[in-house]
């Protein structure tokens, strides 16, 4: 009876609650706690699949927002999958040309020293659908214009479809897989000036369609390609083909320890060749001039009324060695061509090579493709870029049959396709220079070439090609250049 009475008592107080009230209240509770819980675990599920939807339209927006990028590579932007790309690049060279001697273009070359816009490209380049690319550069550098009679202002305009690495088809206007030196870069190259194997003898750009690839796992790059056909070192403008003949362009280069670590994984080495057929008339020649270093004075050119006759074959082994800061490449080309004067024909042979070495005093690797300085340039930094040294040695050989023919009473009194007189059979140029690489992006060069020539010194002589004595002719005057350059490419 007490026990009664005290839990009623508690149970009237509030302390204890009482057994049926307490079992009442747990299970009302029980059923708003799950209620509670399966409206709770509703809203978790909802702001769930809101996260999800989110997460899908990020995705989706991504896969349709175009990727900008700005970098010393250049500047450009491509679709997010990356399969559409365009690049805005740019290359700018200011030169400062000094000619002390330059035969045939005054006593001191004064007259045509001076500053040079030598190359003014915007460069284009893209891809359509991952494989397909494309490149298109005008050139606005020393006149080069769209208007200009003797040149195209085009560049290169050609598409490049990489089917497979060693499966790709170029077609356009580009240069022909023929030359080492020139199918290095503009902005890469170690010289102011090409060699006269590039200027000179193999092909500078062409219209035509080439098939090209790596094999060999990289070791082994091919090409063979029908092209219109151009003139020794020549560059072809963008206009339909005159020649019913087309030029054939074969070469393969090897880089058989590419991926090796040995002193001879720079090593680089193969043969080029051209074919063509180039019939000419006495108004439209098909025939080259052959410049000096300076690019400013033919040393060689075929007399008036002599034209191309026959076949036109070109054949250049080449060769290039990289190891840590040094470089050297090394290049021959040699074209037989077929002349005419209109009563008699020959098939002429005419020869150029170099030789040029590289060395990075600051130590960074030498490449075929550029420079990049280890510290760039920065004065608040202490950098101060990459500085190079080059050296090159060159000859230009004529063929000794392009000079004379007919003899009267011992003395030769006949030219036969050129007048020896103000024509060269050589031109041997040794050249120094200097290579300063602020940054990826800028380089100031300094070259100095010393050219000298057999022949071609007596351009003023009296007397007809037909009629003057050919003996005893002095040889052309040295041209001595002082180049120096401020290149900008991006």
């Amino acid at each position: 009876m007490i026990y009664k009475k005290i839990v009623s008592a508690l149970v009237l107080a509030g302390v204890v609650a009482s057994p049926a009230l307490a079992f009442a209240n747990d299970s009302t509770e029980l059923e708003e706690l799950r209620a509670l819980v399966q409206e709770l675990d509703q809203k978790v599920k909802i702001l769930e699949r809101k996260g999800e939807i989110s997460v899908e339209d990020a995705a989706t927006a991504k896969k349709a927002t175009p990727v900008v990028k700005a970098s010393e590579d250049g500047f450009g932007f491509q679709s997010a999958d990356g399969n559409f790309k365009i690049k805005l690049r740019g290359l700018l060279q200011v030169d400062e040309r000094n000619y002390s001697k330059v035969g045939g273009l005054g006593a001191d070359g004064k007259n045509i020293s001076g500053f040079d816009l030598r190359r003014i490209r915007p460069i284009i380049e893209g891809t359509v659908y991952d494989k397909y690319d494309f490149r298109f550069t005008p050139e606005f550098g020393e006149a080069k214009t769209a208007n200009a009679a003797s040149t195209s202002g085009i560049v290169d305009a050609y598409v490049d479809a990489r089917f497979q690495p060693g499966f790709q088809v170029r077609a356009g206007k580009f240069k022909p897989y023929v030359g080492l030196e020139r199918l290095q870069g503009g902005a890469d190259l170690k010289f102011i000036e090409r060699s006269y194997v590039s200027n000179n003898i193999l092909p500078n750009r062409d219209l035509g369609a080439a098939i090209h690839g790596d094999v060999l796992d990289g070791r082994l790059n091919y090409s063979a390609g029908i092209y219109n056909g151009v003139v020794d070192g020549g560059d072809n403008s963008t206009a339909q083909d005159t020649n019913q003949d087309k030029e054939y362009a074969f070469r393969v280069f090897a880089t058989p320890f590419k991926d090796d670590v040995s002193v001879l994984s720079g090593l680089g080495f193969g043969l080029a060749a051209t074919h063509g057929n180039f019939k000419g008339t006495t108004t439209a020649s098909g025939l080259p001039n052959y410049k000096t270093a300076g690019q400013e004075s033919n040393f060689f050119a075929y007399s008036a009324g002599v034209f191309g006759s026959g076949n036109r074959d070109r054949i250049s082994p080449q060769a290039y060695y990289y190891y840590g800061p040094f470089g050297v490449i090394a290049e021959y080309a040699q074209v037989k061509q077929g002349v005419s004067n209109g009563t008699i024909s020959a098939n002429l042979d005419n020869y150029a090579w170099q030789l040029a070495a590289s060395y990075l005093l600051t130590g960074e690797d030498a490449s075929f493709k550029g420079v990049k300085p280890r510290q760039p340039f920065d004065t608040d930094k202490g950098g101060w870029g990459a500085w190079e040294l080059v050296a090159r040695y060159q000859e230009n050989n004529i063929d000794s049959g392009a000079f004379s023919s007919g003899t009267a009473a011992g003395v030769v009194t006949t030219a036969r396709y050129a007048d020896p007189r103000n024509n060269a059979h050589s031109a041997k140029s040794w050249a120094a220079g200097v290579n300063w690489y602020l940054n990826q992006n800028v380089k100031i060069a300094l070259d100095y070439e010393d050219t000298s020539f057999d022949g071609g010194g007596n351009a003023n002589a009296a007397g007809s090609a037909g009629a003057g004595s050919f003996i005893n002719i002095a040889d052309r005057p040295s041209e001595r250049t002082l180049f120096s350059r401020l290149q900008f490419s991006y």
